[in-house]
This record gives structure tokens, sequence and C-alpha cells, in this order.
């Protein structure tokens, strides 16, 4: 039988290191992802990129990132999250470092600069997922993936106000140079305060370690995973075609967000990034808010199918809606306030689709998420180049929010229709 409960032993768990620290490197991701997205403005301008060629570059750290899933995922369940995650944030900080040098080199330097640190940051949300699942107990991992999903927005909006500090005070490299030693720092403390499993770690309390192996989803590492079967689900599949339709969202607001603010909405550069930090503010308090509440309703009695589709539903409905309601605005605090209201019901995919993968699962839930973010990768290129091909054509931001809503509606509809919360793979 489960334990009730693991009080001894004070307030802090070890359990809680383990999910800041993921949250950190999360964090260091976005702040080094997001930099370049406002750093991109003087870049074109110095380089005298087009819209096209900047809608290239940008996308190009996703070919890296989209190679890697998979096998980040494997690598993760069959070896430890703290591994594999350690090494991750070393490599794209160091490409994160060597941008400027690779800028000025040529465009295929900057492209294989850019390339080698998706690459590193592939291996981010994989390694994470495994280390959740073997550390957090069923009821917990909706707030932990919420938790540790917050970081993407805490982190883009640092990233949105310190950048364009950063260029005007030192020029544009420098925030490279100083993004990229953070991860370095960071990894300084994972080292010492993460293990792979609770029964590795040195300093963990007895009550927790029973408590976590009485009701912790998985445990222990993973052999070949039977990539047929999966591939073969339709609950996998309802979840990559969710999390496909997310990440074309998160992806367009994240590359192309400052652009917006500063051309679309006409605010003066200094403060595009005051300005796009608000729907992500936005979002890191409403995903905490939406992963309590589905862990809240599961421990009422509700079913975990049930839960995960009132949430996907609540999230890509209102999301939709709101996107479709910018394109009948054209001043800046509505167009922000109906992407802050969208950010709000988008968060509530958090208990949908974004830990679904730990119900099916979750003895495979690093290489699952693997999966299923190799197929939601491919938005980061195509949607990415498609938002600068649209604006390159027709001039039009309109267009690109009603493509962002309409696949947000059809990711909805695929997984009310496909989607579970059983465990389908033991």
């Amino acid at each position: 039988m489960a334990e009730l409960s693991d009080s001894n032993g004070g307030f802090w768990k070890t359990r809680y290191s383990v999910i800041l620290m993921c949250f950190a490197a999360t964090f260091v991701c976005y702040i080094d992802r997001v930099n370049i997205s406002v750093a991109i403005i003087p870049m074109a301008e110095e380089f005298q990129w087009d819209l096209e060629t900047q809608g290239i570059i940008l996308s190009s750290f996703y070919v890296g990132y989209l190679i890697m899933q998979v096998m980040g995922g494997f690598l993760a369940d069959r070896f430890g999250g703290k591994i594999v995650l350690g090494l991750g944030v070393l490599i794209w900080s160091f490409f994160t470092v060597v941008t400027p040098w690779a800028a000025f080199s040529g465009m295929i330097g900057l492209l294989a600069a850019r390339i080698g640190m998706g690459l590193g940051e592939a291996v981010t949300f994989p390694s994470v997922y495994s280390l959740i699942t073997r550390w957090f107990p069923v009821h917990e991992k909706a707030k932990a993936v919420a938790f540790n999903a917050s970081g993407i927005p805490i982190g883009t909006v640092f990233a949105l106000v310190v950048t364009p500090i950063i260029v005007s005070e030192l020029g544009w490299e420098w925030a490279f140079y100083l993004f990229g030693l953070v991860g370095v720092v960071w990894y300084a403390a994972w080292h010492l305060v993460v293990t792979n499993t609770p029964e590795e770690h040195p300093r963990i309390a007895a009550a927790e370690m029973r408590y976590i192996a009485a009701n912790a989803p998985a445990a222990g590492t993973v052999e070949a995973p039977p990539m047929r079967q999966f591939l073969r689900n339709k609950a996998l599949w309802a979840i990559i075609v969710a999390h496909f339709c997310n990440n074309w969202t998160l992806y367009v607001i994240l590359s192309w967000l400052p652009k917006y603010v500063n051309d679309g909405l006409g605010v003066a550069f200094a403060s595009v990034g005051l300005i796009a930090m608000l729907p992500h503010v936005t979002s890191f308090l409403c995903l905490n808010i939406a992963g309590n509440i589905a862990d809240r309703l599961i421990q009422r009695g509700l079913s975990v199918t049930f839960v995960r589709k009132l949430m996907q539903t609540i999230g890509f409905g209102g999301l939709a809606i709101c996107l479709l309601l910018i394109t009948t605005v054209d001043d800046v605090w509505s167009a922000i306030g109906l992407l802050c209201l969208g950010k709000l019901f988008g968060a509530a995919g958090i208990g949908g689709h974004s830990v679904n993968h730990m119900d099916i699962g979750p003895k495979y839930a690093g290489t699952l998420m693997g999966i299923t973010n190799t197929f939601a990768t491919l938005p980061g290129i195509v949607a990415v180049y498609v938002t600068g091909y649209i604006l390159q054509v027709t001039g039009s931001w309109d267009w690109v929010f009603l493509t962002t809503a309409g696949v947000t509606l059809f990711g909805m509809v695929f997984y009310l229709i496909f989607g579970s919360g059983e465990r389908q793979f033991d």
C-alpha cells in the first residue's frame, strides 16, 4: 500500500531541489534561445538581412533541436537525466558563446552554431521528464511539470528585458557571451544537487525515499524502447498532434513577438522587451495554477482522461479565440491584452497533453517526450519560416494570427477524439 505522506524530515524535500534545478535549466535554455529574437534586430541592420533571411536564421536552431529529441529521451531513460541534461547545457552554452564569431564568419558559420545550439537544447525536456517520473508521486507530477515549464516564460521575460539593455550598453555580441556563461555556473550547482534517482541521493530522508518508492510511477532504467508499438498508439498520436499545435503558437510568439511589437504595433526598440514580456509573465503565473488545478481534480476522484481532455479544451479553445480576436484590433494594449488572455487559457494545456506522457507510459516518459517533441519541433522550422514568408509576401500580421488560431483549433479537436489518461505501455 502506498504511504499517505512523507511529512517526516521537514518541509523542504529533496525532490523539490531536483525540480528547482530542472526549472533553472529550462530558464537558462530559454534565455539562450530567446536572446537572438531581440538581438537579431540590430544584427539584421548590421548584416543587411531581409525578413526571409531572418526567418531562416531563427528557424535553423530547430534543425538541431529536431535531430536529437528521441535519442536524448532514450539516453535520459537509459543512463539518467542528470548526465544527459548536464552535458546538454554545456554544449548549448558553448554554441551560445561562439554565436557572434560565427555571425561575423558568414551565414554558414552562423547556421552551424544555431544548429549546434539546438542539438544541446534538444535533451532538456526529455531529460527533465525522465527525472520527474522517477522523483515525483503520481499526484504531484502536473505541478512538477508546470513548475519546470514556468521556466520558459520567465527565461523569455528575462531575455526580452535584459537583452535590449546589454545590446544598448555593450553591443549585441555581449548578449551571447554573458548568457552563455550562465550555463556553466548552473552546471556546477547541478552536479552537486541532483542525482538520477532518489536511491542514488546521499542526503535524501528515509521517509521521502519510502514515499517516492511507493508512489512514483516509474523507477530504474529502460532497455531499447518499443518504437513500433509507440507509433501505432492513438493516445500517443493525440499528444503528438497537441504538442505540435501548441508549439506552433509558442515558437511563433517566441521568435516573432519582438518584431510584431516593434514593427506591427510601432513600439520603439528600447521598449520592445518590456511590452513583449507581458504575455510571458501571464503564462508563468497561470502555468503553476493550472498544474495545481489538474492534480487536485485527479485527487478528488475525476478520471485522468477526463481531466486531461478538460484542461486541453480550455487551453486550446480559449487561446484560439484570443488569437482570432487580435486580428480585430490595432492598438498596442488591446493586442497585448488579448495575447495575455490567450496565455491564461493556454496554460491549462499543462494539465492536458503536456503531462500526459507520464500517464500513458511512465517508465518511458523521457523517450515519449522525445518522440512528441520531435514532431513539436517542426513548427520551430516551419512556423517560424512561414511567418517570415507571410510577412515578406503580404505584410500582414493578421494572416499570422489566423493561421496560428486554425492550427490550435485542429489540435483541440484531435486530442478530444483520441486522447487518453490510461496507461498504454508497461
